[in-house]
């Protein structure tokens, strides 16, 4: 299973002044199996020090100095850590904080050394206590996009979908049998156990299971993690994704997670799930100017799973209505939460959407350079889109994005992509920034 933030580790590997990495991600993204598959491509050793499982290993952080940790740990793996050979790796890193202080100095002292840490809830971590901020490099990472997805279950059609141009038309056949692709992965979603699950036994009924699984795990992790209340608070957060985004109006209202809920009440649970990369937060905007981020209205906003097959195996999807129905309840929901999957992680400023009091709303709102563009996504292939014809009419876009399961098309400053052309819409972006 490939996963493109490899090319990012490559580029770490062989940057002059690199860092040591923090590898961020939620549970079950595939973080331990990335850096290990990295490790065995690109060094003679790696030296994983899984935090968790290995309680004695924690004993060789109690003094911070890489000095003193590396002959430890050299003794315990039984080779001499060589910078260039070696990839030391301090996996479940949350679970000794000493080993995660330490790296500000790897970073002082043995900056020769490649040293990468990742783990469960770290982001929660980092969020709460302070690290070493300045010494390290990030990167995070995602359930498989699209097109990863399609990498791992049909290689050859993988090959095509990157060499089809995005302006015009796909041949009906690949069309088709890219349509068919994007259906299964609303069902299998980018969970990666679940594409390798799907890939392997082609058996949806597995999928559903190690979904159901997951989905149990990341609740289980409130009451791990956190007091009985604040555990609760997270859980209600994360129960109530679907029926938010069911809603007409897809903005988070606090009272439909619990009646007379206010924002005092609940930010923190959705602090929690954002940190712990279970939720992807995207607000509304003020005025739509560039730069987006100036004009973010923090007190409205929309809340997304990281995952678009976790979605439907949360909110009770059926694969038929799927797979065969021309339009069924919830699918323009699962389109966006699709979308924004794809584009997570992979823009210089991330997405936002916008509404105003008169009801007029634009599914997502892209920074390109100094330009904005406006972006309509439809579950099915009923385009009618009267917000985005206003906005085009008044403000004159240097391009406006309509996402369906139609053919590429242009009409004007209009294109219409199909919905598997998602994670490719940042090298679209880039043209006009």
């Amino acid at each position: 299973m490939h996963r493109s933030l490899e090319a990012n580790l490559v580029t770490w590997k062989d940057a002059p002044f690199r860092k040591p990495l923090i590898l961020r991600g939620a549970r079950q993204v595939g973080k331990t199996w990335l850096v290990k598959d990295f490790g065995r491509r690109h060094f003679k050793h790696v030296a994983v020090c899984n935090l968790d499982r290995d309680v004695e290993l924690r004993e060789a952080f109690q003094n911070k100095s890489p000095q003193r940790i590396i002959p430890l740990l050299e003794m315990i793996f039984g080779y001499k850590f060589l910078p260039g050979e070696t990839l030391l790796f301090f996996d479940e890193v949350q679970d000794c904080p000493e080993a995660l202080n330490s790296l500000k100095y790897f970073f002082e002292e043995r900056r020769d050394l490649h040293v990468v840490a990742a783990g469960s809830l770290l982001g929660v971590l980092l969020a709460r206590h302070s690290y070493p901020v300045g010494t390290v490099d990030l990167l995070d990472l995602y359930p498989l996009d699209f097109a990863e997805y399609l990498a791992a279950i049909d290689p050859l059609l993988h090959q095509s979908f990157l060499q089809l141009p995005l302006t015009m038309p796909t041949p009906e056949f690949f069309h088709r049998r890219l349509l068919d692709a994007y259906h299964n992965y609303l069902i299998v979603g980018g969970m990666p156990e679940c594409v390798a699950t799907w890939e392997r036994t082609r058996d949806p009924a597995a999928v559903y299971q190690v979904q159901n699984t997951l989905l149990k795990f990341y609740e289980g992790d409130f009451g791990k993690h956190l007091g009985e209340i604040a555990a609760a608070k997270c859980l209600l957060i994360f129960r109530s994704l679907p029926g938010q985004l069911a809603k007409e109006n897809e903005k988070f209202i606090f009272g439909a997670v619990r009646k007379g809920a206010r924002a005092r009440d609940l930010e923190d649970a959705i602090r929690w799930n954002v940190s712990a990369g279970l939720v992807s937060q995207v607000h509304n905007l003020t005025k739509i100017e560039s730069p987006l981020r100036a004009f973010r209205n923090d007190d409205a906003f929309k809340l997304f799973l990281l995952d678009v097959g976790l979605l439907k195996t949360m909110a009770g999807v059926s694969n038929k209505a799927i797979v065969l129905s021309g339009d069924y309840q919830f699918k323009g929901p699962m389109a966006e939460n699709y979308l924004l999957q794809q584009l997570t992680g992979k823009l210089e400023v991330e997405p936002f959407y916008f509404a105003d009091q008169a009801s007029r709303e634009i599914d997502f709102m892209l920074q390109a350079g100094t330009g904005v563009i406006p972006v309509e996504v439809k579950g099915g292939r009923n385009t009618k889109a009267i917000s985005l014809k206003n906005y085009l009419a008044k403000r004159h876009p240097p391009l406006a994005l309509r996402l369906s399961e139609h053919n590429v098309s242009q009409t004007g400053d209009l294109l219409d992509l199909p919905l598997y052309f998602a994670p490719r819409l940042p090298e679209l972006l880039k043209k006009f920034s």
